[in-house]
């Protein structure tokens, strides 16, 4: 009677399935020692490596060192772009040597791994990557970023998450130090993101996870990040340079996966949406994404009216040489209806809140963010 109990509530109540996935990762200046062994594990015996030209330049050296000897096939080595736009990942879908490849190896920032990672979508490919800079955790996330051929946002790809992350921080302490700064910059903004994200609380387990992977995010930046920019400015691979990269690949890459599934997004929010609106606003010089997004965390706690987290965000900002003001990243007040209007369209406004968003609330929010920064 009991059995027959159980089985009818389990026909009655059917629970969702979701496979969460994460990426496995090896760290350190001997880490592509490793490689072999992890394709293995995929049966793979050929591979096609993309990415940036200087990314290239950078880990090649390594990759080829450790495929040496082994009955890996490198079918082709492919400079992406300069962008992970539609044209840029047709490219890499339309590569016969990509097309062959059991696995594709992503070599650089965000925009390069974003453009392997959605073209390996259609190509159905596993994935690896070589983050050669740390400027934001895409190495790691399920998630794509992809832009028109304006430098404006078209929106989100959703890539499998990389099968293995390989973390060098040798190559990382000797890229442009703008990177790594721009990468904490952008890290900053996890934690409060998701904090504000799932405030509403009902969480289920993959989101309540998230959470708390995500209280363990801003913490490392404020410990190592003022070091660590020192040392990659003197091209020094240093225990504070793999601390903040292990904190902006793996910590903020896996509280993204388990932040951003179909039935609900709480993996960005305010200051996201921020960013992606300025993306649309035609202005001069040129801002790199952690940059945008570090101010743009500053609006999220003048939008929650986080007095406390909005000084101390402010002031770690101003000691790293990240924005405080909207003129450091080529705005004005006279844009903020406008930072409204793109925000509109962005995921963030759609779905990363816990209650609806109002412009005028956004707008208040921003010009309390900078006339706070001034005040510095």
């Amino acid at each position: 009677m009991e059995q027959n109990t159980c089985k009818h509530f389990i026909e009655r109540k059917k629970i969702a399935m979701r496979t969460i996935g994460m990426s496995d990762y090896t760290v350190g200046e001997d880490c592509f020692d490793e490689l072999p062994a992890a394709l293995a594990e995929y049966g793979a015996t050929k591979v096609a490596i993309i990415g940036g030209k200087r990314a290239l330049a950078a880990a090649l050296p390594g990759i080829a060192a450790a495929l040496e000897g082994t009955d890996i096939e490198v079918l082709e080595t492919r400079v992406y772009g300069t962008n992970s736009t539609r044209a840029n990942i047709a490219k890499v879908v339309n590569s016969p040597a990509c097309q062959e490849a059991d696995v594709l190896i992503a070599c650089g920032g965000g925009k390069a791994l974003d453009t392997v990672k959605t073209a390996a979508i259609e190509l159905k490919k596993i994935v690896f990557t070589v983050p050669t800079i740390c400027s934001n955790c895409s190495a790691a996330t399920a998630i794509a970023v992809v832009y028109n051929d304006d430098g404006s946002l078209e929106g989100y790809s959703y890539p499998n998450r990389p099968a293995h992350i390989f973390i060098n921080p040798k190559i990382i302490a000797e890229a442009p130090a703008e990177y790594f700064w721009a990468g904490v910059g952008d890290a900053l903004s996890k934690q409060p993101e998701v904090e504000y994200a799932t405030s509403a609380g009902n969480l289920e387990h993959t989101a309540g996870l998230g959470l708390a992977l995500a209280h363990t995010c801003s913490e490392p930046l404020f410990t190592y990040g003022v070091q660590g920019l020192e040392d990659v400015r003197q091209h020094l691979s240093t225990e504070a340079v793999k601390q903040i990269a292990l904190d902006i690949v793996v910590n903020t890459g896996y509280v993204s996966n388990l932040t951003n599934q179909n039935d609900y997004y709480y993996n960005s929010s305010v200051a996201h949406a921020f960013y992606n609106a300025t993306c649309s606003i035609p202005r001069e010089g040129t801002y790199l994404h952690g940059e945008v997004v570090s101010l743009g965390v500053l609006v999220l706690f003048a939008y929650t009216g986080d007095t406390e987290n909005l000084e101390r965000y402010s002031a770690f900002n101003k000691q790293m040489g990240l924005p405080v003001t909207l003129e450091q990243v080529g705005l004005s007040e006279s844009d903020i209806p406008a930072l409204c209007e793109y925000a509109h369209a962005t995921n963030e406004w759609k779905q990363g809140n816990p209650e609806p968003f109002t412009d005028e609330k956004f707008a208040t929010a921003i010009k309390a963010a900078d006339a706070y920064g001034h005040t510095l």
